[in-house]
């Protein structure tokens, strides 16, 4: 089962191993069945959720595989049975997924993904499926506030060296989609073709004998427009030597330390004091969404955001589950305590005012015999096919389209939805009865 990185892993959990075996066993199986993926709530403090690690978790699903290493490992801890391992071997999806595509906002009770197909070939995906999306909407969500609170400013994402390396490339290209302008992930920009943009550390400065050198150093090798970083020392002096050295055409300064919103308004009145009108102030050190909203007002042109990013702000997954809803068409539904589901399967539709703002999120049965909401004038249907009998969809949206619709999609929601405050989530979610 050779992850998109080429290595391999047991990407799936052992309960679900025991299901399959099990049913193998018992003869239920190949039941037809269908599973969905939703949230029944949002994280605390957050007003709407932003789908994200669509097009990975497709890429994951069409190459999930259980190669000899993983069947010898199942094999020498009896984690499954003969039967269970030969089907194993064969294992293909040849199901079907419908889905929200990515950017497409969600909120509690949406049926983000559906998943058809046999009870084995689909109950094997639930960890592959919910890792990815997990992950990936709650960096989108988190990335989405933040790009919403910098109001039209730069935004890079450059957190890789606080979370795992594999992790840290699909943050970048999340952060991407919300509306990041470009990462300082290299593997990110290869792999997904997203802009890259980064400076020196800290480290650098203090190599050279000066840090003067430093900067003549880093001018010579990438020329005026580079950023270059001011506080090491002191940051007026700093910034007095950038200019020396690079001229008033110096692309930028960072400043990654202290009250950058003070530090930032010194440096701009210092900038254009020596000349420098057109050199941009970017800051960076722990920012989030709300530092970010704090420094709208002074006189800052760009964020470099890491930790909060790469760790949702807070919010480290969306909280999806993976759950059984229809099996052979019969609904079936959990009935736990503060853990219920809605039996059968499920599409939705969001509603919108003349105006483009949503105003509610209808979730309707989709079985023979129901009946569909009527769709308004600007109403529009949520899901998308996104695999056939296995294979991609056609038309499944690319990274940039998926970036514009995310963009779009936060216009229309009502502005006390843009809140960074606690509240309800933007728009309600309405189960349709048929």
């Amino acid at each position: 089962m050779s992850s998109p990185t080429g290595s391999t892993a047991l990407l799936t959990d052992q309960y679900e191993l025991t299901m399959l075996a099990s049913a193998l066993r018992d003869g239920t199986a190949h039941r037809p069945c269908t599973f969905e993926v939703f949230t029944r709530r949002l994280p605390d403090g957050r007003r709407y959720g932003v789908t994200g690690g669509t097009g990975r978790m497709l890429d994951a699903i069409e190459n999930f595989r259980f190669g000899e290493a993983e069947l010898e490992q199942l094999a020498a801890t009896r984690v499954v049975d003969d039967a269970a391992l030969e089907w194993l071997r064969d294992y293909r999806f040849q199901g079907q997924v419908d889905g929200y595509p990515e950017g497409e906002l969600f909120f509690p009770g949406s049926p983000l993904l559906t998943v058809r197909g046999t009870f084995a070939e689909a109950v094997v995906l639930e960890t592959l499926v919910l890792s990815i999306l997990n992950h990936d909407s709650a960096i989108a969500a988190a990335a989405a506030r933040m790009v919403s609170a910098a109001n039209g400013r730069r935004m890079i994402e450059m957190g890789s060296r606080r979370t795992h390396e594999e992790a840290a490339v699909a943050a970048a290209r999340i952060a991407y989609l919300a509306g990041f302008t470009a990462t300082s992930n290299l593997e990110a920009g290869r792999r997904y073709g997203i802009p890259t943009a980064g400076t020196a550390a800290h480290a650098f400065t203090l190599l050279n004998d000066s840090e003067r050198a430093a900067f003549e150093s880093q001018i010579a090798s990438l020329g005026t427009g580079t950023t270059l970083l001011v506080d090491t020392y002191d940051i007026t002096r700093g910034i007095e030597l950038a200019v020396e050295v690079a001229g008033t055409g110096l692309g930028a300064i960072r400043i990654d330390s202290g009250d950058v919103g003070v530090l930032a308004q010194q440096a701009r009145d210092q900038l254009d004091g020596l000349g420098a009108t057109g050199t941009r102030v970017v800051v960076s050190g722990d920012l989030d969404e709300y530092a970010i909203a704090a420094l709208r007002a002074e006189p800052v042109d760009g964020y470099g955001v890491g930790t909060a990013l790469v760790t949702g702000s807070g919010a480290p997954t969306a909280e999806m589950v993976y759950k059984l809803v229809e099996v052979e068409g019969r609904p079936v539904a959990k009935r736990s305590s503060h853990k219920t589901s809605r039996g059968g399967r499920k599409a939705a539709v969001r509603r919108y005012k003349e105006t483009g703002t949503a105003v509610e999120e209808v979730v309707y049965q989709v079985a023979p015999g129901a009946a569909e909401p009527v769709l308004g004038p600007h109403d529009r249907f949520l899901q998308i096919p996104l695999i056939r009998d296995g294979k991609r969809a056609e038309g499944v949206p690319t990274l940039e389209e998926d970036r514009q619709r995310l963009r779009h999609a936060l216009v229309t929601l009502p502005w006390e939805g843009l809140k960074l405050s606690h509240g309800e989530p933007a728009i309600p979610t309405v189960f349709h009865e048929a």
